[in-house]
């Protein structure tokens, strides 16, 4: 492996994560990783994230609650101005923050990071999707206490999040005891006690999000009464608007006195209770967010009343039970077991329950690439979310797939204005973005890349032929079809050189270290069946849904002979291929620069985006992430095996692994071509990618495509599956080392589970009627009620990984060889400065 060595099975520290695999679980608190403990431990529902900071506060690497897409604009300063250069950056807001809960115990308070701890554990269960932490504390005066809480944010109720504090003096009558329960905007400061973040220490980084000047959040709410207290305010540029409020209850034998207060940062009700030996206080906090482009934050704090009002009349136990039934739902459809790997096992259940938590309730917004659990990206959404998560959603739980892409189709205007701004026809999406408008400064490796429109197209193709849903084809999806495939009709253009050929120039693909390149492999692979699957589409409408053609030929002007063009332009697009090597080089001049020697590069000089200008990496054979890899898997039958394997031998020693996106496509195609130990190897360091922060980032939030891609590894990889224009498929490829692999995939409505050991499949339908694979070749049809066995043959097994020194020396086209090598940072002797004598 180019990029260092894969983790062991298990890297995690056992005596502080004991192996379960149905949760996580913390029995040591440190306060040296705070920032990847806060990213692990974070709950959401893909609207409202909250991280896993402490309920009493004062610790923390950042403070974080988030809500999908509520965001502040601020104008992006070029030091050199362009024409159709970005001009607004989006950045996402730090909500309001009502997890906290401060207690004090003879007037002390209780600070983790000094505390003497008799007891501690904190445990994020993925099957009642709870947040639970128990504690016994000494206090400086000698008295025991002993505190459970618990933090939940609602997949039923899109806006709620529920709390519970329960407190218990184990010894002692009469203790004085407070309990502080809060609202405080932290976005535009400190909290109370000036404690900074560790985050704001921190140095470069372009994968984190930017710092806001001036105060983002304008107060226009704040109050308390009967027991709930709100704050409301108006984001000073974007003009959103946000309301958040919380309703307590106190359940206690103890005598005690309730205060409150309200101003415009800081919202409290107080609880001072006289506590008795083994006399528990319990309170339970319910809170409710709502945001809007423009209501009055009055309204939403109207709204959060409707939210607490029902949530109140259920009760916490009801909602904690209704969490539990949604997330048995989810399980039933989703899970993926190992067999025998408990460890891995974990991992892989970790990984599946944070994509709940950054989908399952992101209607009417995208997915960003941290989800709700961190402020990495500035809260953006990217290419990542179609190609790495969306297969998940789409196999899993459909509904989520089809409101991902309803939010790309909402952004359909502000694409076709931008393809507009760049002298396109069609819609061109933005690289990243939050409100539908670019957002990346550096449109070499942002605008550039414009594969983001065919990877919009791959991913409605894929719900469509999987869900069978041609309404959702019909209405929307046809739209963004037709002005993507219209994208690239325009964009590329005709070489007449006895062979006609259509080209696309001056794009950027998936590889970041590469950019502004004519022909990339993928962006042309990827344009090609964009414009087929418009096509396709087209022509399924035609035959099934003559009115619903009709309205989309007078919404969108659909031509006969544009249709034409598009066939033209497909059955033509320029793939790139080198005879000699017999590889499809990544772009039209790969294959004129020299290779980067990575086994040779200091580890203190990775990633390597860290320690070189662009222009030094642009210079070199060299990926960021897979990119002609990536193409070969998702577009797998437009290639032979041989081109697979000869293709994956040549870029695997040339791929950093400096992003989170490599490995899985690495794992897949690794499989795929025979490398089955190699293949376990990335798949490994995709399971562990935040777990163990190998990246050494995950403080900023999870690395949701990273983690979508652990989904595909496991089923497309090591299960095989494959769907090619709606015709699916498993090829197994099991690891020797493993027991045995179980995964479901819905088919058009049917759920199918698929039970893999070694030598056979058992293929079972779960929910719905029937479905039919092709398994190795054979096709088989599988009913409700009658599970099919199946054998399958040895599979393909090379031994070792690719090497840099197999492509060294390897002769281009013109005769001239290739040299590996790593830049050199010259040394810099800077003189000391004459000393003046007459100077004082």
């Amino acid at each position: 492996m180019s990029h260092g060595t894969a983790p062991s099975a298990d890297p995690l520290d056992r005596s502080r994560f004991p192996a379960d695999p149905w949760a996580l679980r913390e029995t040591r608190y440190s306060g040296h990783d705070l920032g990847q403990m806060e990213t692990l431990f974070a709950v959401g529902n893909g609207y409202l994230g909250l991280r896993g900071n402490l309920e009493e506060g004062r610790d923390s690497f950042a403070h974080g609650t988030f809500i999908n897409g509520f965001h502040e604009t601020w104008p992006i300063r070029h030091a050199e101005e362009a024409y159709g250069f970005a001009r607004v950056g989006q950045t996402i807001i730090n909500a309001p923050d009502a997890k906290v809960i401060r207690i004090y115990v003879d007037d002390e308070p209780l600070l983790l990071s000094v505390a003497d701890l008799h007891e501690y554990e904190r445990s994020l269960d993925f099957r009642s999707g709870v947040l639970t932490r128990s504690l016994v504390w000494q206090t400086p005066s000698g008295r025991r206490v002993r505190i459970t809480s618990t933090r939940m944010v609602s997949f039923t109720e899109r806006h709620l999040a529920v709390m519970t504090y329960e407190v218990t003096v184990l010894d002692g009558d009469e203790v004085p005891l407070s309990i502080s329960c809060q609202i405080l905007n932290r976005q535009d400061g400190q909290d109370e006690y000036h404690v900074p973040g560790a985050a704001m220490g921190e140095g470069f980084d372009p994968r984190k999000s930017e710092t806001l000047a001036g105060r983002v959040l304008q107060p226009e709410e704040s109050w308390e009464k009967d027991g709930r207290i709100a704050l409301g305010y108006r984001a000073t540029s974007s003009g959103m608007t946000i309301g958040v409020m919380a309703a307590h209850e106190i359940e206690t034998e103890n005598s005690y006195e309730v205060f409150a207060s309200a101003d415009a940062d800081l919202c409290k009700r107080v609880y001072r209770v006289h506590a008795r030996a083994g006399v528990p206080i319990k309170v339970t906090k319910l809170v409710s967010y709502h945001t809007s482009r423009g209501v009055p934050a009055r309204e939403l704090i109207d709204r959060c009343e409707l939210t607490l009002d029902r949530a109140s009349k259920r009760g916490a136990d009801a909602e904690f039970a209704r969490q539990r039934a949604w997330l048995d739902d989810f399980w039933a459809r989703s899970d993926v077991e190992i067999t025998g790997q408990p460890e891995l096992q974990q991992a892989v259940r970790w990984n599946l329950f944070q994509l709940a938590q950054a989908t399952a309730r992101a209607e009417g917004n995208g997915i960003p690439a941290k989800g709700v659990t961190g402020s990495g990206y500035s809260g953006h959404y990217f290419w990542d979310t179609e190609i790495y998560v969306l297969p998940f959603l789409t196999y899993t739980s459909p509904l989520f797939a089809r409101n991902a892409l309803r939010f790309r189709y909402t952004m359909l205007p502000a694409a076709r204005a931008r393809a507009v701004e760049l002298n396109q026809d069609g819609a061109l999406f933005p690289w990243r973005t939050i409100n539908g408008l670019e957002a990346s400064a550096y449109y070499a490796a942002g605008t550039a890349q414009y594969h983001i429109d065919a990877d919009i197209a791959h991913a409605v193709r894929q719900y469509v032929n999987a869900t069978g849903d041609e309404d959702f084809l019909a209405r929307e999806g046809i739209d963004l079809l037709v002005e993507t495939a219209r994208l690239w009709a325009d964009l590329g253009f005709w070489r007449e050189n006895g062979d006609d050929t259509f080209h696309i120039h001056g794009v950027t693909g998936p590889d970041e270290y590469t950019t502004v390149v004519n022909d990339n492999m993928f962006t042309n692979v990827m344009a090609r069946a964009n414009l087929r699957g418009a096509l396709r589409a087209i022509e399924l409408l035609r035959r099934d849904h003559p009115d619903g053609l009709a309205a989309a030929i007078g919404r969108l002007g659909i031509t006969e002979d544009e249709l034409s063009e598009w066939h033209r332009a497909a059955e033509h697009m320029a793939i790139p291929y080198d005879s000699r090597l017999g590889i499809h080089p990544q772009d039209a001049q790969f294959l004129e620069k020299e290779l980067w020697d990575l086994p040779n590069t200091p580890p203190d000089k990775r990633p390597l985006l860290l320690h070189f200008h662009p222009l030094v990496i642009y210079r070199f054979q060299v990926l960021k992430q897979a990119d002609v890899v990536l193409a070969l898997f998702l577009q797998g039958d437009e290639f032979s095996l041989a081109q697979k394997l000869a293709d994956f031998d040549y870029y695997d020693p040339l791929t950093t692994g400096d992003s989170t996106l490599s490995a899985v496509v690495q794992s897949i195609v690794a499989s795929e071509v025979g490398y089955q130990e190699l293949a376990l190897d990335y798949f490994r360091l995709a399971a562990y990618v935040d777990l163990a922060d190998l990246h050494h980032n995950a403080s900023d939030g999870v690395h949701v495509a990273s983690i979508g891609g652990v989904w595909n590894a496991l089923v497309c990889g090591f299960g095989g599956f494959r769907d090619y224009l709606g015709n699916f498929s498993l090829e197994p490829r099991l690891p020797e080392v493993w027991e045995g692999l179980t995964f479901r995939v819905t088919l058009k409505g049917t759920r199918v589970r698929v039970e893999l050991t070694a030598g056979q499949a058992v293929l079972t339908v779960e929910d719905g009627e029937h479905a039919t694979l092709t398994v190795c070749g054979d096709e088989v049809r599988v009913e409700a009620g009658s599970p099919i066995t199946v054998s399958l043959p040895e599979a393909p097994r090379l031994i070792g990984s690719p090497e840099v020194r197999d492509i060294e020396g390897s002769r281009r086209a013109d005769g001239t060889r290739m040299v590996a090598s790593v830049p050199t940072t010259p040394t810099v002797v800077v003189p000391e400065p004459e000393v003046d004598p007459y100077s004082i």
